[in-house]
């Protein structure tokens, strides 16, 4: 089962390790993994997408709890928050394939951050399977390289404090 879990940590050396460390040693696959600072100057969040079941991720909740850095766990289901992510894509483009790879941007919202004589770098943000979709339609131009940020999430509503 796939799991977004975003956690509120102390902006110190070392606790990313630990975190990571964790997940991984519960048998979860890191599929993403996402940190930066928060608007509370010396707070960071991480956000990683994990497989695994659910009776490990209640384990590791509890475990990540006890470590002396984390703030705050949240454990997203479906629905509950907002998450998106952003794509970097350099892709192949000639004069005659940059108007269909343009209009291409124009349908994703994308915005075109470097243009040279044979290549586009494009920016793409979204929900997961939008930017997959992208990634899809831009592939046959040919995908130079390609930097992909995890899922960024945020419960949806007040915060119950």
């Amino acid at each position: 089962m796939r799991h977004v879990i975003s956690v509120l940590v102390e902006n110190k050396f070392g606790v990313l390790a630990r975190i990571a460390g964790l997940f991984s040693g519960r048998g979860f696959n890191i599929d993403t993994l996402n940190v930066g600072p928060t608007h509370i100057e010396g707070r960071s969040r991480i956000t990683a997408t994990l497989k695994g079941d659910d009776k490990s991720l209640d384990q590791c909740v509890k475990q990540l709890d006890k470590l002396i850095d984390v703030i705050d766990i949240q454990n997203f289901v479906e629905g509950e928050a907002v998450g998106r992510e952003l794509v970097v894509v350099k892709v192949n483009a000639d004069s005659r394939s940059r108007p269909e790879i343009t209009q291409i941007c124009d349908i994703f919202r994308g915005k075109i951050i470097d243009v040279s004589t044979d290549s586009l770098i494009v920016e793409v943000t979204g929900n997961e399977s939008k930017v997959q979709a992208f990634l899809e339609l831009i592939a046959p131009f040919g995908v130079v390289e390609q930097a992909r940020t995890g899922t960024v999430s945020l419960r949806r509503g007040k915060l119950d404090n």
